[in-house]
């Protein structure tokens, strides 16, 4: 799973969530921080209205949460929505004896390589390198 520095800083330079279901986030509330919410459209459904996006909890009587605003979770992107989203530039994904080594291209055929123990946290770093290249 995607560090939440990572998620922070991907959501920080840019990148914005369509929440579907299957995705991963936490809730930016102290008590919850360790808790990792799955979407599904039994139990926890994005309802989109002209002000917002907003996580609708289903049926969950142990808790008092009935709804949370989009901007008060923190998406945590599986490894193909990274992979997805570094579109043409992803050129390879290889293990190494220290983790995973996640290698992009850019237009002019230049390669850059993104290192980390985990796979989620590799592609996450080339993708934040993609969308700081596509801001400046």
């Amino acid at each position: 799973m995607i560090s939440d520095a990572l998620a922070q800083s991907l959501r920080e330079a840019g990148l914005r969530w369509q929440p579907a279901p299957g995705d991963q986030f936490r809730i930016e509330a102290q008590a919850l921080t360790e808790e990792v919410f799955i979407l599904s459209h039994m139990v926890i459904e994005p309802r989109t209205y002209d002000t917002g996006t907003v996580l609708n909890f289903n049926g969950t009587t142990e808790w008092a949460l009935d709804n949370l605003d989009q901007d008060d979770a923190l998406w945590l992107p599986r490894e193909d929505q990274l992979r997805d989203l570094l579109g043409s530039t992803f050129q390879r994904m290889e293990r190494t004896e220290s983790g995973y080594l996640v290698r992009t291209a850019g237009p002019d055929g230049q390669t850059h390589d993104f290192t980390a123990a985990g796979v989620e946290d590799a592609y996450a770093r080339a993708l934040l390198h993609l969308v700081y290249q596509a801001t400046d």
